[in-house]
């Protein structure tokens, strides 16, 4: 097999600019047990998680502390308050308080070779598209929407990788529907999966060679 794979680079204004090589490694990876990008998603997805589901215990519940009727004689079981959790509207016995921890965690190796394996995958069919450089002389939402649809990704999902110091593109994308920015070192397997296209720069397309190797 290659050392590496060339990847077609092309201009903000759709123009062919050559290509580019990549390793193999990295983008031309074969045979990634689906079950290593399935974890890659779940703790992903874990990890977004916040603990905000809660339910009032027996203490938290506004209610009286009256007995509801006397304790024999009536014919029905005895009850101490109606905040009892058999009691509809008590409170709630084992219920989430506010403390669960979703975490999960997956190795750094099994991550990247997820990450390598949908980095690949995407590669293979076209989805990364590699631009000889993002930038921008000024601000500009309209400018770069143009040059989405001269790329031929607009109105597809598309993600942006860049440096967070390029802010004339970022600022330029970031209200542009359908597209979100992100930089080289924030690259999820979940992104890669979820959006259509994968925007990078020659410059950052290598950033990401490097951190995965």
């Amino acid at each position: 097999m290659a050392n590496t794979i060339s990847l077609n680079v092309i201009t903000l204004k759709g123009e062919d600019a050559g290509t580019v090589e990549v390793s193999a490694e990295v983008f031309g990876v074969k045979d990634v047990n689906p079950q290593i990008v399935k974890n890659a998603v779940t703790v992903y997805q874990a990890n977004l998680r916040q603990a905000t589901a809660k339910t009032k215990k027996r203490h938290e519940v506004h209610g009286t502390n009256k007995k509801p009727w006397r304790q024999k004689g009536t014919g029905r079981a005895r009850a101490g308050d109606v905040k009892s959790p058999i009691w509809v509207g008590g409170g709630i016995v084992f219920g989430p308080d506010g403390n669960q921890n979703y975490k999960l965690s997956q190795n750094k190796k099994e991550h990247n070779l997820a990450l390598r394996g949908v980095l690949s995958e995407k590669a293979e069919n076209k989805g990364i598209v590699v631009v000889d450089a993002l930038a921008l002389d000024k601000i500009s939402t309209k400018v770069f929407a143009e040059s989405l649809k001269a790329m031929k990704v607009a109105g597809k999902k598309n993600l942006l990788v860049t440096d967070i110091e390029n802010e004339n593109v970022i600022a330029s994308a970031r209200n542009i529907e359908s597209l979100v920015v992100t930089t080289t070192d924030n690259i999820s397997v979940y992104d890669v999966l979820y959006f259509d296209n994968i925007i990078v720069s020659k410059d950052g397309i290598h950033q990401i060679e490097e951190a995965l190797k």
